[in-house]
């Protein structure tokens, strides 16, 4: 299978809050291969830290502040974003990787704002004409590989699925954390694709 592994970073986790970093890599299961060379990424425009603050998480204002105000300096227009990611998914290489189809979307917790957030700013209507209805998300694949007993019980957490499989700490960056969730996955299915019938030992 290909999946094109995306994250985002925003302002926050509320209803209301702004994606301010956006970034994409392809990658192939069968291959066990990331496209680094088909990788895109770019900003979000918003508005000032000091104009978001005073409704910002706590957590948000200690760890995001660079990444706001980088945003703000040098961030596209949402509908300039629009446009180039549109020209991304539409150009010959990636129409050429995913065979003319819809792209598969893969992510980590992607129901939390990733989905709900592009499906707000591009359109429902725009993501279904580039995009699956289904999803493959590294998180549920996390819960189930715990229910299996392929991985301990904290694995359901993303940095602490990385420890386990030796990829140091999440990176909060939405280019370095498409490509991190990409390689979990992978890493996963090398571990325990021969361990279908639960020979292994967690």
């Amino acid at each position: 299978m290909k999946y094109l592994s995306f994250d985002l970073e925003a302002t926050g986790l509320k209803e209301n809050d702004l994606i301010i970093e956006f970034a994409c890599v392809p990658f192939c299961t069968k291959e066990k291969k990331i496209f680094h060379d088909l990788s895109w990424h770019t900003f979000i425009h918003c508005p000032s830290f000091e104009e978001l603050k005073p409704n910002l998480d706590p957590w948000v204002i200690e760890n995001n502040e660079k990444l706001i105000k980088k945003a703000n300096a040098t961030g596209l227009k949402l509908e300039d974003f629009k446009k180039q990611f549109e020209s991304y998914l539409t150009s010959s290489k990636i129409q050429t990787l995913f065979n003319n189809s819809k792209i598969t979307l893969f992510g980590k917790s992607m129901a939390a704002i990733d989905l709900p957030f592009l499906n707000r700013d591009l359109g429902w209507n725009w993501m279904r004409k580039y995009f699956e209805h289904r999803q493959l998300d590294l998180s549920s694949v996390a819960y189930a590989c715990v229910d299996l007993d392929f991985l301990p019980s904290q694995c359901t957490s993303g940095s602490e699925l990385m420890k386990e499989l030796n990829m140091g700490d999440v990176a909060h960056t939405a280019l370095e954390d498409s490509i991190n969730t990409a390689k979990m996955y992978l890493e996963i299915i090398e571990r325990y694709s021969k361990d279908s019938r639960g020979s292994h030992s967690s």
